[in-house]
């Protein structure tokens, strides 16, 4: 069985699977999910790709297994992600003049993350190249630590073992085994449905807000105000 990657031959996910095996499988998921040098790995169709050759018995590992291996990697990659964006990002991408990033940049993160919440981290588990660098990004704003955790790992789980659950289950039919570059070709589409919906139900929500009033964001501002008298000359 082959399978088709939407890229160059050496990044079929067969190809991958068949050359480094289920622990370069999990290598794969945590570069992508973390290192800025993951983020053109096919890790969607690498899990979908997994878990099929797990239900057919090419790879000889119990799905339950590659699943935790899997996601603890997806987890353990965008903590690795937040780390270097909080410890190392602010030096590297305060420049204006940087290769990859400017400051504008991660001042617009931050009020993603401040608009969106800790959500942003699960949605964009499931959205290619933005799955890279959400993690950076959010060591970058500061995000708050206990949130990020929480949300990576509910990200992961779902992303690292979801995915690979799907493409067990789906697996399993030979439908889908003799249309597999059909399947991971509508992987890639699904992908990025959630952003497409969040974008639009925020566009949605900013058309419904009303008119900022004075003193309010966007709104006419506020007269100057006289500067309250303190101490015993203060009138009673």
């Amino acid at each position: 069985m082959t399978t088709l990657a939407l890229g160059p031959s050496w990044l079929e996910p067969n190809q991958l699977i068949d050359t480094f095996g289920p622990y370069g499988v999990m290598a794969i998921v945590f570069a992508e999910s973390g290192l800025l040098i993951g983020f053109f790995l096919p890790g969607d169709s690498l899990l979908f790709t997994t878990g099929m050759l797990v239900t057919t018995d090419v790879i000889k590992q119990d799905l339950w297994l590659i699943c935790l291996g899997l996601v603890a990697a997806a987890i353990i990659g965008d903590q690795v992600g937040y780390l270097f964006g909080r410890k190392v990002g602010p030096a590297l991408f305060k420049r204006p003049d940087s290769r990859f990033f400017k400051q504008e940049n991660v001042e617009k993160a931050h009020e993603f993350f401040e608009k969106h919440g800790p959500k942003s981290l699960v949605l964009a588990r499931f959205v290619p190249i933005v799955r890279t660098f959400t993690p950076i990004i959010a060591g970058v704003s500061r995000m708050n630590y206990r949130s990020f955790l929480i949300f990576n790992i509910i990200g992961g789980v779902l992303w690292g073992a979801g995915v690979t659950l799907l493409g067990a289950w789906l697996g399993k039919s030979a439908l889908v085994r003799d249309n597999i570059e059909a399947m991971l070709v509508g992987i890639v589409l699904l992908s990025v449905l959630p952003i497409v919906f969040e974008y639009l139900r925020a566009r949605k929500g900013k058309k419904n807000q009303p008119a900022a009033g004075p003193g309010q964001p966007g709104g006419a501002p506020q007269p100057p105000q006289p500067p309250v008298q303190r101490g015993r000359h203060a009138k009673r």
